[in-house]
């Protein structure tokens, strides 16, 4: 799993835990709902820290709840 799948699993578990849509999410977050589906389709290859804060903001979590999972602890050194 790369770290974009990660993230993109991490935020439909969190919308799953929230009962809310994509969409739902992109207006709580400040975030044009097309930001979130990119994130979660094939267009966004890295999604930027900054965005990931305003969706854990809109979420009410924190950056640390938002990455604590075993998806994340899982994932291989990236630098070779």
């Amino acid at each position: 799993m790369t770290v974009k799948e990660a993230v993109a699993k991490r935020i439909v578990q969190l919308c799953k835990q929230k009962g809310i849509a994509p969409n739902e999410l992109g207006h709580i977050s400040g975030l044009n709902p097309s930001t979130i589906y990119s994130i979660l389709g094939t267009k966004s290859k890295s999604p930027e820290i900054a965005t990931i804060k305003k969706i854990c903001d809109g979420l009410e979590i924190t950056l640390g709840e938002f990455f604590s999972t075993e998806e994340f602890d899982r994932l291989e050194q990236e630098i070779r």
